[in-house]
């Protein structure tokens, strides 16, 4: 591709929104470690990552992502050998999510997710009976798979945005509404099989939810943390500490656990207030809406499905993570996309709009300089292709 197509082509906007994500996630790392008192080593360290995020997700747009789609099964089946490699490394915190690598640590579930979009838009592609129930259990074993060695980390917040991205990808790809109601039905009934699934502490994590706090007091445990989230919500009010100062002298009301990463949220609200944290929520919408206009936009299959999963893996992301810190979702330690601390999350993340951006430099009309149009005829002499039902021809 030349440069001008390049340039001409590129949907800005995504870029320029997760450019200023990245900037709110730095201005959220500044005062967390300023709130801990810390060295400022971590904003040094997230620099260098988010460097390489954005190195990566340049380097995603230069081979056509339907070059890179024919690796999609490989890439799936390596992702779901690293989750299994992970029980074979001495836990951290509690949970085997890391794979050590020299002075980093590599998340075999940041891969996943990757992998496994990549992978069910290829094979949703090429399925022409999708309108009946039975062609679902490919599609449902290629979610249940690495969702449930991440589970079994215990990483539940991860192992959560695996139904939510199948859905959209499904309901893109053209599943009749009743057969997903029926899916998800069928999901309802394997609830209890997840619960006893799952851990002490993420079952107290849910239930926290549901206790009551008395007024004056501060809660234990697992809760303790969701009220300091909350608290720090209330303290920010409408425009936060950064114009307005501290609102008490006592620097307990300010700490909280995983400041910087699962809690950034939180940080946020606490030094710019709710404008601070309504304008997040407006960038993650307008990332949403552009990166389904880039899917609308291509008439090639494995583009739309590609757009569709990796908008929808950032779109579901960020509504867990800040629902969680605000006490409507449990906590999970689902990192907020490109706002939180960390290099795993910050560089998966920049592929997975890498790969939208991808789809919008090629968006099926790049051999005639029209859309591509479903069941026509090509052109003779003017190399004009087609699709028809669901195959590029």
């Amino acid at each position: 591709m030349e440069l001008r197509q390049w340039t001409t082509r590129m949907p800005w906007s995504i870029v320029a929104v997760s450019l200023v994500l990245v900037a709110v996630g730095f201005a959220g790392i500044a005062r967390a470690e300023e709130l801990a008192e810390l060295n400022g080593r971590g904003l040094v360290r997230q620099g260098m990552w988010a460097a390489l995020a954005l190195a990566a997700m340049a380097a995603v747009t230069v081979v056509s992502y339907r070059a890179i789609g024919r690796w999609s099964y490989a890439a799936l089946a390596v992702s779901i050998v690293l989750l299994a490699a992970v029980f074979y490394f001495p836990p951290i915190n509690g949970a085997r999510r890391w794979i050590p690598l020299g002075p980093a640590n590599l998340q075999p579930s940041e891969i996943a997710k990757v992998a496994f979009i990549l992978a069910l838009a290829r094979w949703l592609m090429y399925r022409e009976n999708l309108r009946q129930l039975p062609a679902l259990f490919v599609p449902l074993v290629l979610c249940l798979t690495p969702m449930l060695l991440i589970l079994k980390e215990p990483d539940l917040g991860t192992a959560l945005v695996f139904p939510p991205v199948l859905l959209a990808m499904l309901l893109a790809a053209g599943v009749r509404v009743r057969d997903l109601a029926c899916v998800l039905l069928a999901a309802l009934m394997l609830v209890p099989v997840l619960w006893s699934q799952m851990n002490r502490e993420q079952r107290s994590r849910v239930t926290a939810l549901w206790e009551p706090t008395t007024a004056g007091t501060r809660p234990s445990d697992d809760a303790w943390q969701l009220y300091q989230s909350k608290q720090m919500h209330a303290l920010g009010g409408w425009t936060g500490s950064y114009f307005t100062g501290d609102a008490v002298d006592d620097p307990f009301v300010y700490q909280l656990p995983a400041a910087k990463t699962d809690f950034i949220f939180s940080v946020i609200g606490e030094r710019f207030g709710l404008l601070g944290t309504g304008g997040v929520l407006l960038a993650y919408a307008l990332l949403t809406w552009r990166g389904l206009a880039v899917a609308a936009a291509t008439r090639e299959p494995f583009g739309r499905l590609v757009a569709v999963g990796f908008t929808a893996l950032v779109a579901v992301q960020a509504l867990i993570n800040t629902s969680m810190t605000i006490g409507l979702a449990p906590v999970t330690g689902l990192a907020l996309p490109l706002v939180s601390y960390g290099g795993s999350s910050l560089v998966s993340t920049a592929l997975a709009l890498g790969f939208v951006l991808n789809v919008g430099l090629r968006p099926g009309y790049e051999v005639t300089g029209g859309p591509f149009r479903f069941g026509e005829d090509p052109s003779p002499g003017k190399g004009v292709k087609t699709i028809s039902s669901g195959r590029t021809s």
